[in-house]
């Protein structure tokens, strides 16, 4: 098999970001063909939880990030994670609001977005979150 797999990706070459390849498919890794990617739920519950440690260790290049208490450092990863490091340093606004701990104006900076408008209840949730310092309780609603 070491032989077949040193040809592959010899031949296919390696592509950390996905591209479309010379007949237009998404492709990503060793020509590997996302349009008909299919992944079990312990890869997409691994992928996630990459990405969620990818999106905590962006927030903490942030100043204020340890005087935040667990539930707000999480509505922050949370953010990252959704839209993306660079989206999120445009919430200036919020982002002063936290570092002073005024999160009643974060919070209001939140909901006062197109993030918002878009994400519709999920930025109701987090806001609230980030105002109350409280997680939100998927079985009651609160």
């Amino acid at each position: 098999m070491s032989k077949l797999l040193e040809s592959v990706k010899l031949h296919e070459g390696l592509r950390l970001k996905a591209y479309q390849d010379s007949v237009g498919v998404w492709t990503i890794g060793y020509g590997e063909n996302l349009q008909e990617l299919e992944i079990d739920e312990a890869l997409a519950e691994h992928w996630l939880e990459e990405s969620i440690l990818k999106a905590e260790q962006y927030a903490r290049n942030y100043s204020f990030y340890d005087s935040l208490s667990q539930p707000r450092k999480d509505v922050l990863i949370e953010m990252i994670f959704n839209m993306g490091p660079s989206r999120v340093r445009g919430f200036t606004n919020a982002l002063a609001a936290m570092k002073a701990g005024n999160y009643e104006d974060a919070a209001r900076e939140m909901l006062d977005s197109k993030w918002a408008r878009q994400v519709g209840k999920r930025a109701d949730r987090l806001a609230e979150q980030m105002r109350t310092g409280k997680y939100w309780n998927a079985d009651t609603g609160q």
